[in-house]
């Protein structure tokens, strides 16, 4: 029995490699690769952040509190012009969608071996995070 599940699981990943999604996700990445602005700012967030770790891994006395708010500034302006490059948006719309079939499939495996009705994780969900007052995944 067991090789069948197996057997069924690769089916299944089989197939979500030919979902619209996950095609999506991977023109969207490839699109992504291929801007040289966005890769260009890419590199200059990783720089920015290499700076200021230095700068925060300096001793107390050695550290300089107004260069750590320039670069952080920095690195805030770096983050927002590269969220609102139109391949990183394209690419995030599309990780969102992959992730929530993804997620919908993990949520039927595991209602499953919790002995409940793995259909259930075909309804919309109303998570609000706070698995408190959900009965759904306990």
């Amino acid at each position: 029995m067991m090789e069948v599940l197996v057997e069924m699981a690769i089916d299944l990943a089989c197939q979500l490699q030919e979902d619209e999604r996950y095609l999506a996700l991977r023109k969207a990445q490839q699109d992504a690769d291929d801007d040289e602005t966005l890769q260009q700012l890419i590199g200059e967030f990783n720089i920015k952040r290499m700076a200021i770790n230095t700068e925060e891994t300096r001793e107390d006395g050695e550290r300089d509190a107004d260069k750590l708010r320039l670069l952080n500034q920095e690195l805030r302006d770096v983050y927002a012009s590269i969220m609102q490059n139109e391949h990183m948006i394209a690419y995030n719309d599309a990780k969102t969608a992959l992730d929530g079939l993804v997620g919908k499939i993990q949520a039927a495996i595991s209602l499953a071996v919790q002995g409940q009705d793995p259909r259930m994780a075909a309804q919309e969900s109303a998570c609000n995070g706070d698995c408190s007052a959900c009965g759904g995944c306990h």
